[in-house]
């Protein structure tokens, strides 16, 4: 057993899954933890800070340009590594020009500065996705994802914790290039890959998204699609609303920038990566389903640690004791997250056709995107009206929804 979990999760495809958890977790966490955390130092209320939520839309809608990533290749590259290389180019080019806006005076170029962000990096994630799909047999994917989530949560550490720190002694102009510069090693890398082969079909008369969305409901059924799109949606829908503006609930809790940049990212980055290896054991050992069910329970009762929290905040003073118990909180949390991530990236990635494989996996993320997307941006608003400890039982009861469907489309006692 211990020498099918180091062959499982030692080799040369899952070191190329830290490349990909690395390129999806740096700009991703750069727009949802760096970003609301410069504002909210630069003087933006916290209604602003959610609705900006708003500009993650391209994650969710990116199914609609996916296609274009199986048919055409940039720069004669190949389809996955020519535009991994385009698109962190644009990120390495556009990181840095934030340091030179003032948020409370350009919050529409901000704006739009961020949809452009989100927008690369969701079109670098399409690529991302469809290369670890391509490289990957079926019975690596557990690991794979589990190796692939760590690194994200890794490069996490990066814009939500290491470049928050230096924030104490630099301008944010140097923040923001020292975050860029992360890029380059993404980009060296890009060169090296060898292009994954590819099984596309299509002629060049047809639209891959029609095919591949046909081929998607064909082999499952209309009503299982359904269920499927519907519970990806909804499977980590408390949790992401819960974690959607953490930087300024610590700040609304009376954590300085270097706490958060210290505690609260240590906290969030290395129990995410025991969740994340816990949740792909649990696939390799007990299944995919059952990981389903065991992972979505922890990730859904982890959300009451931050009832606790809020109920108990904000500090007058912060000492050890309040340190300990905001990284034990966060913690717990980070280990749900961790290996809620695991099992439906992993049940994202069962459900994706070869055939089509940057089309129907970006389809499918995008919905697992809409509620983040689109309810996360109400978070500001909810917060102001419910306070963070109703808003905090409010995710718990949002994370329900999602366990009910596993009762559909993953049985404890059906195989994956």
């Amino acid at each position: 057993m211990n020498k099918q979990l180091t062959h499982a999760f030692l080799n040369k495809k899952m070191l190329m899954c830290v490349y990909t958890g690395f390129c999806s977790g740096l700009p991703f966490f750069f727009i949802i933890q760096l970003i609301p955390a410069w504002l909210k130092v630069g003087g933006v209320d916290i209604k602003t800070i959610g609705a900006l939520t708003l500009t993650q839309l391209p994650y969710l809608l990116k199914f609609l340009w996916a296609p274009l990533l199986d048919r055409f290749s940039p720069f004669s590259l190949g389809y996955r590594k020519g535009w991994l290389l385009l698109t962190q180019i644009g990120l390495l080019l556009i990181m840095p020009i934030y340091g030179f806006l003032i948020p409370s005076k350009n919050i529409d170029i901000i704006v739009i500065l961020s949809l452009l962000t989100a927008f690369i990096s969701a079109t670098q994630d399409i690529a991302i996705d469809a290369y670890r799909r391509e490289i990957l047999n079926d019975d690596e994917l557990g690991s794979g994802n589990s190796i692939h989530i760590n690194i994200y949560r890794i490069a996490g550490f990066i814009p939500g914790g290491l470049s928050l720190i230096i924030a104490d002694y630099f301008s944010w102009i140097e923040v923001f290039i020292f975050t860029a510069t992360f890029i380059l090693p993404m980009i060296i890398i890009t060169f090296m890959l060898k292009e994954p082969s590819h099984t596309l079909t299509i002629s060049p008369h047809k639209s891959v998204f029609k095919e591949s969305t046909s081929e998607f409901v064909d082999r499952l059924s209309l009503s299982k699609a359904l269920f499927v799109l519907a519970f990806v949606a909804l499977y980590k829908l408390g949790d992401s609303l819960a974690t959607s503006l953490a930087t300024p609930f610590y700040l609304d809790m009376n954590f300085e920038l270097k706490h958060i940049g210290t505690v609260a990212k240590n906290a969030v980055v290395w129990p995410s990566l025991l969740g994340a290896l816990i949740g792909g054991i649990i696939i390799s050992k007990f299944g995919l389903n059952r990981a389903l069910w065991i992972s979505g329970f922890i990730q859904m009762f982890s959300i009451l640690g931050f009832v606790f929290l809020s109920y108990q905040g904000p500090f007058l003073t912060i000492n050890y004791v309040k340190l300990f118990i905001l990284a034990t909180v966060i913690s717990c949390e980070s280990i749900g997250v961790g290996m809620g991530a695991t099992a439906l990236v992993t049940y994202i990635s069962k459900n994706t056709s070869p055939l089509y494989t940057a089309t129907q996996f970006a389809l499918l993320t995008g919905f697992s995107a809409i509620p983040r997307t689109l309810i996360n941006s109400l978070s500001g608003v909810l917060t102001a009206y419910l306070g963070w400890t109703n808003f905090f039982w409010l995710c718990f009861i949002l994370a329900i929804p999602g366990m009910m469907l596993l009762f559909k489309v993953a049985p404890w006692n059906s195989k994956s």
